[in-house]
């Protein structure tokens, strides 16, 4: 399997799940629009092979949703004109096409049998067979604005991981011996939830070792949290440590087969009405099938219909957007104005009609962080449905990344060839493929304060809206921000593996963007120096642990060594408080400058002695596995866990990847060749002595860490610095985590995996640390597709004019659980302070006139009109008057014309072309939280 492909998609499937993917044969029968999408994300997911199915020839309407056709697919079969752009998504699918029948002899070829544009004969006809032979069967039906899913997995389908979560894990605090056994949990890590009834299995326990390693028993949660299982008795007293787990308990789904379904519909809603309407929802689609029946056809564009709201059902999704149009019957379009026009646009049309089609083609928006995944999608969708199409209209796609392999499985504008170039160049070139009309630009700039000169007032004033997709809360807030400002509706869509989220920000009418400020803090909080070295308790501290050991072994070291080595400065007068744990690596890294890559290894070697043994049993000799506390109390009890000495030992796996990858990192900062190869290595080890420790004060006279290094220290790596200053400099090794050759996760999993051992923490895999250590966000490319999709359908509302806050939506969705949420967003939140009024989409203008105004004119001007009397006025961090100042400061400023006043505060001019000055104010008797509407100060430009 090619994992650096599906990298992101293994994070959320894992590597069973994609080994069964790769195992699967599908059939596919009907590709127009919906049909597209499923074959799309079926390659990019990476099943082993997709048959496609539609003999029906590529007609114009066909365009506005099928993005593998074009004019030149007019005539020919919508399956043959698709299968070879589909080719190009994954070389590793097999994609063929079938042109005859759908028979019994086929459908036995396949596990998964998939019809997306089919009539009910035919739907019930397969999914019995498929019912009857094991065969995993879908529907998918899209008509305008609605639609519905229907699956059919059989009568014994077994779920092997019914959610996307991992196991949960508890570090134990005590187990009592008795009938029943009482397992009391550590409360200084993250809160973990068990039920009753869940499995667990137990690892890592000290004295009551009966318990590990046996097969998984239930257990009961008590009150305060506790865990009640079976008899202890009999057992060894419990000493220290441990780790319980879940064990994920596979679930049996049994399906009922088309025929039933259709009859007997089982509704899962949250309220009757909701029941009702997708009861109504359901007879509405058995209603078309059965006109289709009659007449041989679907019913013409705007022929009296029944509308409806999705709702998932027993086997049933169904889901409409009918809140896309006008609420307004009067303002619905006609028969007439939905008339087909032989353009690639038909499809749509027959939906809004013409006169909004136009509409669309004069849109501009701006499509930031706009090549990722989401982003593909989105300009796919601009594409099919003409947004920016006229000379008039456009889409700036702004993206500052590079096409990477992982990318690809994602992000289907690009191909290998692809990778390394900039993805907001290659996806607006794509995107131009799909529809030649699309008025497309690409930006290698991100958007954030230091492009302002770009991304400015004249830039604003062009564009329509922005869509956003952007990987930080920091990046969203920024955009977001941009929006308010110049009063520009935001679409911002995100993902993270199965869940997604799409919402809306309309200008007056829905409440502004208010994400959190950053990521959850206990994700980026730093751990105590002494909890890392040598009180670990999790694995997110072994993880810190072993990430600041490559940094401070690797780069670090090397960048403090240079430091010296270009100044040749005595540490003399070094703040010896502040950096003990960095001189200590430098101070190892300068034992010996290596001359060959035998001398890499020798240190690699004297390097795991230190950090895996001798630290290690320093430490128990200080503070022994029975010291007791004043107390009583065991001093390794609690969050603390008894280390144990690790031998070293070749044959071992991640001993031996630890010392090839700290010898060929210790080699590329010398400028030293290293070497792969690892049957030469393990002679290389067989050949050389016993490890020795690098140097034997990791822990002096009786405490965790010297506070600061004594002055003989300092004096032994000064001679050490002298030494090396004669020599090349070093190169500082940057940490990279998807070159795979590079040995730096090698190192980083190897360094986790050894100290797990160390404290009997339980172990990660390969995937979790870089996952973890890397930052990765896990995605799938049909989350990404469905998000993608729910904007598109908030774009036809924003673009079609002013409109209610209930016609908008903000969406949800976790698709592990089928959980899917549509809420119409909050109303802006309203503030008032006396007689004024306002939301955060308001802003006190005030004209700078000509001849401009003073201060004091804009003062008054604020108090006549508004009734603020201002006491504190700002511009940025600057403050441009207070009421505090003294009488003389006061006067000195208020004379002055305001562009004049914040030339001199800020030290600089305003940029050329600047057409508003913000500005920030406080005003007497408004209470502290008040946060007024800015104010825009609109300069003169003649």
């Amino acid at each position: 399997m090619d994992e650096e492909l599906y990298s992101r998609q293994l994070y959320v499937l894992g590597l069973p799940a994609m080994q069964r993917i790769r195992g699967v044969n599908v059939l596919l029968s009907g590709l127009q629009g919906l049909g597209a999408e499923v074959a799309k994300n079926l390659v990019l997911m990476g099943v082993g092979s997709l048959t496609l199915h539609d003999p029906q020839s590529t007609c114009w309407a066909d365009l506005a949703a099928q993005f593998f056709l074009s004019e030149e697919s007019l005539g020919r079969s919508r399956a043959e004109a698709s299968q070879a752009q589909l080719a190009q998504l994954n070389e590793a699918v097999q994609i063929s096409v079938h042109t005859g029948d759908i028979t019994d002899d086929l459908l036995r070829a396949f596990q998964v049998v998939v019809l997306t544009d089919s009539q009910l004969e035919e739907q019930l006809k397969v999914g019995t067979f498929c019912h009857e032979h094991g065969i995993c069967f879908l529907v998918a039906e899209t008509r305008g604005l609605v639609g519905r899913l229907f699956c059919d997995f059989g009568e014994d389908f077994t779920v092997e991981d019914p959610t996307e979560v991992e196991p949960m894990t508890a570090a134990i605090q005590d187990i009592s011996q008795g009938l029943p056994g009482i397992v009391t949990l550590r409360q200084d890590t993250k809160r973990q939830f068990f039920y009753d009834g869940d499995l667990v299995i137990f690892s890592g326990i000290e004295g009551m070792v009966e318990l590990n390693g046996g097969s998984p028993q239930p257990v009961r949660v008590q009150k305060d949290g506790s865990l009640e299982i079976g008899d202890t008795t009999a057992f060894s007293p419990y000493l220290r440590g441990g780790v319980v787990t879940e064990v994920k308990r596979p679930k049996t789904v049994r399906h009922k087969s088309l025929d039933k379904a259709l009859l007997h519909p089982r509704v899962v809603a949250q309220n009757t009405q909701e029941v009702q309407r997708a009861h109504c929802l359901h007879q509405a689609f058995h209603a078309l099938h059965e006109f289709q029946k009659l007449h041989g056809r679907l019913p013409k564009p705007w022929d009296p219909a029944v509308s409806g709201k999705f709702m998932p059902l027993d086997q049933w999704l169904y889901f409409d957007a009918l809140e896309c149009l006008p609420e307004d019957e009067e303002l619905l379009p006609n028969p007439e104005d939905c008339h087909p026009r032989n353009c690639r646009y038909d499809g749509q049309i027959a939906v809004f009609g013409a006169g909004f089609q136009e509409k669309l083609s004069y849109q501009h928006y701006l499509l930031q962080v706009g090549a990722g995944a989401i982003g593909c999608e989105m300009l796919k969708g601009f594409a099919l449905m003409g947004l920016g199409v006229s000379v008039n209209g456009g889409v700036t796609v702004a993206d500052m990344d590079h096409i990477e392999r992982s990318n690809l499985s994602r992000q289907f504008l690009f191909r290998p060839q692809n990778i390394g170039s900039p993805k907001a160049v290659v996806a607006a070139r794509e995107a131009q493929c799909l529809n030649p009309d699309l008025q497309v630009t690409s930006c290698t700039y991100p958007l954030d304060s230091t492009t302002e000169h770009i991304y400015g007032d004249d830039f604003f004033s062009r564009v329509d809206g922005v869509v956003a997709a952007l990987d930080s809360f920091e990046a969203r807030h920024y955009v977001a921000a941009r929006c308010t400002h110049y009063l520009k509706p935001l679409l911002e869509a995100g993902t993270q593996g199965t869940r997604g989220s799409a919402s809306v920000f309309v200008p007056h009418v829905t409440e502004t963007y208010n994400g959190p400020a950053s990521a959850a803090a206990s994700e980026t909080a730093s751990y105590p120096l002494c909890t890392l070295r040598y009180f670990p308790s999790t694995t997110e501290h072994i993880l810190q642990w072993a990430r600041d050991e490559f940094e401070g072994l690797f780069r670090l070291s090397a960048e403090t060594i240079n430091g010296y080595q270009q100044t040749c400065t005595s540490l003399s007068g070094i703040d010896r408080t502040q950096t003990p744990a960095l001189l200590q690596q430098v101070m190892g890294v300068l034992k010996m400058r290596p001359q060959v890559w035998q001398d890499c290894v020798v240190w690699a070697l004297g390097h795991w002695q230190l950090c895996f043994h001798d630290g290690i049993v320093e430490l128990l000799r200080l503070f022994p596995s029975d010291k007791a506390l004043e107390d009583g109390t065991l001093f390794w009890s609690g969050s603390k866990r008894c280390p144990q000495p690790l031998q070293f030992d070749p044959s071992h796996d991640m001993h031996f990847l630890y010392v090839l990858a700290a010898a060929n990192l210790y080699a590329q900062m010398h400028g030293l060749p290293g070497s792969r190869d690892e049957t030469s290595f393990r002679e290389l080890l067989e050949l050389l002595p016993k490890p020795e420790s690098m140097h034997p004060d990791l822990i002096s006279d009786g405490t965790f860490a010297p506070a600061e290094f004594a002055p003989g220290q300092l004096k032994e790596l000064q001679e050490r610095l002298e030494d090396w200053i004669k020599g090349p400099p070093l190169k500082p090794v940057l940490f990279e985590k998807d070159d795979d050759s590079n040995f730096h996760m090698d190192f980083v999993v190897a360094a986790t995996d050894l100290r797990a051992q160390n404290y009997g923490i339980l172990p990660l895999n390969h995937a979790q640390i870089k996952q973890t250590v890397g930052q990765i966000i896990p995605a799938i490319a049909t989350s990404t597709a469905v998000v993608a999709g729910l904007l598109g359908l908030e774009l036809y509302k924003v673009v079609s004019g002013p409109r209610p806050l209930d016609t908008f939506r903000q969406s949800s969705l976790h698709l592990a659980e089928n959980n899917f949420i549509r809420a119409v967003p909050s109303a802006p939140a309203i503030q008032s302070f006396h007689h004024l009024t306002w939301t955060r989409w308001d802003r006190l203008k005030v004209p700078a006139g000509q001849p401009e105004r003073t201060l004091a004119s804009l003062l008054a001007h604020l108090q006549k009109e508004h009734g603020l009397k201002v006491k504190m006025l700002l511009y940025g961090q600057a403050v441009l008057y207070s009421a505090r100042w003294s009488l003389e400061k006061r006067t000195q400023c208020l004379c002055l014309r305001v562009t004049e006043w914040v030339q001199q505060v800020t030290g600089r001019e305003p940029e050329p072309g600047l057409r508003v000055l913000v500005l920030e104010l406080s005003c007497e008797g408004e209470e502290d939280e008040t946060a007024f509407p800015p104010l825009h100060y609109e300069l003169w430009h003649g």
